[in-house]
């Protein structure tokens, strides 16, 4: 009896132990998305993990000379240590460097870019903001690879390459760029690097904009050189944005698969992802050793990031202090500096929409005059008749790129929805708990669907379904969505939330505010233009979403992007440009709705 009585009190001081833990809303949430991306993500991890050592049909079983699903090491064996041909340096060690060197310069492209256009356009007086603000987001609204095409479309020439025609450049300015310019390591790292600076952008300048202007005052009062402050204030308080994004950026680059075919194909420019696609029909085994070496490199960046953000130091800028934000004045050089940044911009941002809008009203290829223009390929009938090319009738009144536009904004909407409140909740429980165990793991586990690449992510969730019968179609695309772009949300999420300082919440608690009503009424509201952009990336991203979906849909009229691709395979390039400039245009507006219902927008986190 004397020892039930012990028994009995250390079970209930552990049962109250667990409910008061279960009292705090962020314990829960962690535990939650512990459960859920653990079965979403190492679940996937661990099938691709066991298709590296299996042998699979076809060739892959005849060079092996064992039977289908045997388990081997011979695929590793193959990829790592093959000397015969020099097989293991160009099927592995060469595209490994490749990307490599693509990665990292187009990561050090995009935060510099990014960075000092979010820096521009939040601590200084700089001219035209409004202007640089919405147009800086055009590259990533754009499909990566159309602005490779662009790139090769505008200065690829007769004398460079596989191509036998002249780009642009050659044709009209008569300027014959050399090789090492149009293809290979340097277009590829600079598409990249442009198309994800807007990441560095709406990090970077979301949290410049809502940085309490005391902090630098006070450097300021003391007579702190202006240079000395960014480097010791401003530069260490955007340093966990700054890492955010050389993971994003870092990580994509590696899986990007588009852009390197489009600008090394045609000089044999190999990187890891390419490869692997290449090996996916062929020897499937070797491909997901790929994929795996891939995700080890982004995990070993993640694992860093963790260290740094995780430390015990505080980057809380948002206190509930009110403050002005002291804008640097340029003075002389305003005006230089706002024109040159134009210039730039109208180059990469405005020049491509131009190219493709007048690409898609062409009806001979390299005739540039307006007898040669038409508008059929928009609003024509029976196009077959008289073009003898592509559908029978102009995109627009075409059914076909109708329902694939309201599937694909069904999708996108959908994706968003989900990632972005998940993504709110994960950075609310990682802040919260920051430093612990639980916080580490949901951190890390939020990003992990980031760091496969999409064509093997979308391959290994269809392998699932087969699986599964009730995951289907519009089901299938959104959980895969929804978890593939959680990583955008998360991020943001964290950030915005590190930023708010405990004090906030605790008032609202003192007062008996229940959670829910704190995240509605308290928390949301002083960051919500970080909070929507954590809704907008994944729509974005979906919208022109190829790779992730070309697997997954049942037809490739199924949504945009597939169709897209399709046109453009089949050599009908006006209805191909037609349909990515209909998909900017539709994202554009999207997101001025969203300014006009919310104030907030893709470039709000920043301001302008």
């Amino acid at each position: 009896m004397d020892q039930a009585k012990p028994a009995k009190s250390r079970a209930l001081r552990v049962l109250g132990q667990i409910r008061s833990w279960l009292s705090q809303p962020s314990n829960i949430i962690l535990l939650f998305f512990l459960i859920a991306l653990t079965v979403l993500t190492l679940y996937p991890l661990l099938s691709m993990l066991t298709e590296t050592f299996t042998i699979h049909t076809g060739r892959e079983a005849r060079a092996a000379r064992l039977t289908a699903g045997t388990l081997s090491m011979y695929h590793f064996e193959r990829l790592f240590a093959t000397a015969e041909n020099d097989y293991s340096w160009i099927q592995f060690y060469q595209p490994l460097l490749n990307t490599l060197l693509v990665s990292i310069a187009a990561s050090l492209i995009a935060i510099f870019f990014g960075g000092t256009v979010a820096f521009l356009v939040t601590r200084t007086d700089l001219k035209y903001k409004k202007f640089v603000s919405g147009v800086f987001t055009f590259p990533y609204i754009m499909p990566a690879w159309t602005l490779a095409l662009f790139w090769e479309t505008f200065f690829k020439n007769v004398h460079i390459g596989l191509k036998t025609s002249n780009g642009i450049m050659a044709s009209v300015f008569g300027v014959y760029m050399p090789e090492w310019f149009v293809y290979g390591a340097f277009p590829i790292a600079l598409v990249l690097g442009l198309h994800y600076a807007p990441f560095a952008y709406i990090l970077i300048g979301g949290i410049l904009r809502n940085m309490d202007a005391n902090l630098e005052e006070a450097a300021t009062i003391l007579k702190t050189s202006r240079g000395r402050v960014i480097w010791k204030i401003t530069l260490p308080i955007v340093k966990p944005a700054m890492l955010s994004t050389l993971l994003l950026v870092f990580a994509s680059s590696m899986s990007a698969y588009s852009v390197p075919v489009f600008l090394g194909s045609p000089v044999r420019f190999y990187v890891l992802s390419t490869k692997m696609k290449s090996l996916m029909d062929s020897y499937p085994g070797q491909a997901y050793i790929i994929v795996g070496v891939m995700i080890l490199f982004g995990v070993s960046i993640l694992l860093l990031n963790q260290k740094v953000t995780n430390s015990r130091k505080q980057f809380t800028t948002v206190t509930g202090k009110s403050g002005q934000i002291s804008k640097i004045r340029l003075r002389k050089a305003n005006r230089p500096i706002a024109v040159l940044l134009v210039i730039l911009l109208l180059l990469f941002a405005v020049v491509p929409l131009i190219t493709f809008a007048m690409e898609s009203v062409i009806i001979k290829a390299g005739d540039y005059s307006l007898k040669n223009m038409t508008l059929d390929f928009w609003i024509g009938t029976h196009l077959e008749e008289r073009l003898d090319q592509g559908d029978s009738t102009g995109i627009l009144l075409n059914p076909k790129v109708w329902n694939a536009l309201g599937f694909s904004l069904a999708l996108a909407v959908t994706c968003a929805l989900v990632a972005g409140t998940c993504g709110i909740l994960v950075g609310y429980g990682v802040a919260r708990k920051r430093g612990t165990r639980l916080a580490g793991w949901v951190n890390s586990l939020s990003f992990f669907p980031y760091l496969m690449p999409s064509l093997a992510f979308g391959a290994i969730y269809l392998a699932m379904s087969s699986r599964i019968p009730w995951l289907r179609g519009f089901l299938l695309l959104s959980l895969v969505g929804s978890v593939k772009y959680l990583p955008f949300a998360s991020r943001s999420g964290v950030n915005a939330m590190l930023q708010l300082s405990g004090e906030i919440e605790e008032a609202a608690v003192i007062t008996g505010v229940p959670w829910w009503k704190r995240m509605l009424r308290v928390l949301f509201p002083i960051q919500k233009s970080s909070f929507l952009s954590g809704y907008l990336l994944p729509l974005v991203s979906c919208m022109r979403e190829l790779s992730l979906f070309v697997l997954l849909v049942p037809t490739s009229n199924t949504i945009l992007t597939t169709m897209l691709m399709q046109y453009s395979e089949k050599g009908w390039a006006q209805f191909g440009n037609a349909i990515n400039l209909l998909i900017i245009l539709v994202v554009l507006l999207i997101n001025y709705l969203v300014n006009k219902l919310t104030g907030a927008s893709i470039d709000k986190g920043v301001g302008g």
